[in-house]
Order: C-alpha cells, then structure tokens, then sequence
C-alpha cells in the first residue's frame, strides 16, 4: 500500500527525489489534482505550471503534466519560474497552478506547491488530503492513469509578470540607490534582472550587484535559506564592500526577500510587515492587514497608529491567504519573510515586497538604519528550534511554570507577561520541534526569558 504521508505535508509537497518523489508519484499527484479539483466543483479543464532551476524539476513537473492529460486537462507550461510567477499567471489566466519547487530546502529534494485559480492555496485543509489520499489509490492502481497524447500549451510570461509588478510600485521618482542582490543560485537571479534591470521598459535608478545570479539547483555557494544567517554572511560582506544602500536575498524559489541595511545588518521581517503595511494604508486608508501570531507586537501598533485594523493569523500561507481573503486585507506579512497582497491575488510575493521598500527607502534622505528603526521596537529572539521527545508535555511544563500569564492558543501557546515581554511556543508539523519565539522591551528581559523558557524545554 503507497503511503505518501511523509510527502505531502501541511502546506505543499515536499520530498528527497527520487527516494519520496518521482516521476510515478509526480504523474499520480497530477492526476490526483485535477481529480480533487472537479470534485470540489472547481474548473479544472486547464492546469498552469511551472518549475525552478533544481535539476529534477522538468522531469518531474513534464510527469505531473502526464498525469493532468491523462485526467483530461490540458496543461498551460511556462517553463521556469519563481513560485510568485506562478501565482500570477494563475491570477491572471484564471487556472488552478502547480508550482514545482522545494523552495529553501536543500538540492536532493524537490515539492510541489498547488494553488486554485486565482492563486487561492491548496493545504491541508482545502484539499491537500483529498489530492495525497487520490494519489495513494493511483500508485497502487497504476493502469488507472491512462496513457494520452501529451495536450501542452507553452507559455512565457515573464516580461508580463515583471510589468505587473511595475504597475504596482512605481519606482522611477526614487533617488539613486546601489542594491546588492544575493539570489543564492535561486530564481531570483531570473526574475530580478527582468523587474529591475528590464531598461527597455523603463530606467530606473538602481544600480543592481547581482551574487550568485546563476541558477544552480545544486546551490553551491551557499543554501537559499536566507532565514539562516549563515546564509546571509556574503551579502552582507558585498554590501560593505560595495558601500551599497542595501542588500536583498531571496530564498530558492524567490517568494520570500529579506533585507540587510547598509550597514550589512539584517532588517527583521516584522519591521518589514509594518513599513510595507503603513505604505498600503496609505493608500487603501482604514484597511484590514494580516499578521501572524510570532510578528513583533509593533506590527500591530503601528498599522493602527495608521489607521488600519490589524488580524492576528496562523502561521503559515494557507491561513494567511484564507484570512486575508475573508477579510479583504490589503496585505499580511509573516515574521518567515513572507508578504501577501490583495493586488497580488492575496498570495506571497518577495519580489513586490523589496519593491515596497526599494521605493520607501529612495523616497526619503537616510539610511536604511536609521529609516527602519521607527518600525523595530522591541528586542526579539528569533526562532529558536528544540528537539524534543514529548512536545505536548513540554508545553504543558512551560504554561505551569508562567501559571500568571495571560495566554493564548491560537497558534501554539503564546504567553503574555505582566512587563508586556511574550514568547510564542509552537510544535513543528512535520518534526520532533517545539519553535520558541521572544519579544521584550530591552534585550536583556529578553535574553532572561529566552533562557528561562529554554531551560524547561530541554532540561
């Protein structure tokens, strides 16, 4: 019996290729898909499709196609592509989307990210299940994914993908700025170069230094997980040296940017939540922003100080981009480096986000340090990963020991305290973790929190 559980996770699919994932599976969940969609009353007569620059992706994403054809769907395939390329062009041609990718992970995997038309997202509770249950039945059954004439309609969107984004941050009135770029061999060293460095449609007053712009899924420079700070040292090393304005880096499939200053110092993702959140405020005023329960406390502060209703969400795209929806929120931002858009179908763009700030930073006179510093607040931890035997039983021994907390369980146990310092602790979905996050006012009642907490956790 096939059991694909270890594969499909919460939010996508992900796996070592060829031990997990394979041409078989790839060809089973595509048909899969398309079976889930139809069932679900979706229209899923045409599938859009895309792959990054790992080495297993046009094999597998040509054996996903297979199986859409051999459910009857066409497949509309435009080729390489960042995960935020995919999501437009299901936006705009209005198809379900399966975007090839393991994203920051290392070389030896590979995943799947499936998206309804629109870009609306496919987890676990929207038909993740239903699409990994089809494909067990499938692999067991293999004569039932019939052979059928290949019906592929090749697309490059490319040019329109990046004049999109063009139309909604305008960047021609900034002042000049040296941006150091680190695409860490990812797609961000394809899409770049044609939203920022496309002179043909229009010049802008950016002097891009491009690093590790050669897509190379066996990432040999360093790992495109920017979270990492490990994976950040060149950049900042480049900014330095290049006496640059910033730095950005992009994960693998570039749908996440972080930011460094000119200093070489990273920007926290929660700073970059409530500056692009007080820029759209601006300009839908009184509007709904999303942000998940381990953002700064400031986030919340300062979209309201700006007049907009901050929503406290999930951690994680599929509960970020259904509360946006339901909320109509002009934007959400995730402390991951995530950052969703209502102009952008309500899906994540690290593109559209490093625009945002582009923009921001080139409509005023200082430095980026000294520019951020309005929207970092308070001193933060960052995520903190245990491994743990009994994660239920840890948390249990952390909330009796803050027994007069105020607490919260939307996400994990988030817990108040009297100071107004808080931690967040969350189980990983797919390991043996507990993720602890710290907010206090001064680093130090941080630092003792961090520690009091991680005491209980690993001791």
């Amino acid at each position: 019996m096939s059991d694909l559980s270890e594969l499909v996770k919460a939010y996508d699919v992900r796996g070592v290729v060829p031990d997990q994932l394979n041409e078989t599976v790839a060809r089973a969940l595509g048909t899969a898909f398309v079976e889930m969609l139809r069932e679900a009353g979706d229209d899923a007569d045409r599938i859009v499709l895309a792959h990054d620059m790992r080495e297993t992706g046009p094999a597998l994403a040509a054996a996903f196609a297979a199986g859409v054809n051999s459910a009857g769907a066409t497949v509309v395939h435009i080729g390489l592509g960042s995960t935020d390329q995919l999501y437009y062009a299901s936006g705009v041609l209005g198809l379900p989307g399966a975007m090839f990718t393991a994203s920051h992970n290392p070389a030896q995997y590979n995943g799947i990210k499936l998206c309804r038309a629109g870009a609306r997202p496919v987890g676990q509770d929207s038909g993740l299940v239903i699409v990994r249950q089809r494909a067990e039945e499938l692999l067991n059954d293999l004569d039932a994914v019939a052979e059928v004439p290949p019906a592929i309609e090749h697309r490059n969107l490319l040019a329109d993908y990046a004049r999109h984004l063009r139309g909604l941050v305008d960047l021609s009135g900034i002042r000049p700025l040296k941006v150091v770029v680190d695409a860490g061999n990812g797609m961000g060293g394809y899409t770049v170069p044609a939203v920022l460095g496309d002179q043909e449609l229009s010049a802008l007053p950016l002097e891009i230094v491009p690093l590790y712009f050669e897509l190379d899924g066996s990432f040999p420079n360093h790992e495109a997980n920017p979270l990492d700070p490990a994976n950040l040292v060149d950049l900042q090393a480049a900014v330095r040296e290049h006496g640059a304005d910033l730095g950005l880096a992009f994960d693998g499939d570039a749908d996440r940017c972080f930011v460094v200053d000119e200093n070489g110092d990273p920007v926290s993702p929660s700073a970059i939540t409530a500056l692009v959140a007080k820029r759209e405020l601006a300009k839908f005023p009184g509007s709904t922003v999303i942000h998940n329960v381990i953002t700064s406390a400031a986030v919340p502060e300062i979209i309201a100080e700006n007049g907009g209703v901050a929503v406290r969400s999930r951690v994680g795209h599929s509960f970020i981009k259904a509360e946006m929806a339901r909320t109509n929120a002009v934007f959400g931002g995730e402390h991951s480096a995530h950052y969703y858009f209502r102009d952008f179908w309500f899906a994540d763009t690290g593109m559209l986000a490093a625009m945002h700030v582009l923009a921001a930073l080139g409509g005023q006179g200082q430095p980026l340090s000294q520019f951020a510093a309005e929207f970092e607040r308070y001193s933060a931890s960052g995520e903190i990963n245990s491994t743990v035997a009994d994660a239920a039983a840890k948390v249990a021994e952390v909330r009796a020991a803050f027994s007069d907390a105020t607490f919260d369980e939307l996400d994990g146990m988030t817990v108040l305290l009297s100071d107004g310092a808080w931690f967040n602790l969350r189980a990983s979905n797919t390991e043996p973790l507990l993720r602890l996050n710290v907010e206090a006012g001064k680093p130090d009642r941080m630092a003792a929190v961090r520690d009091r907490v991680l005491g209980i956790v690993r001791g």
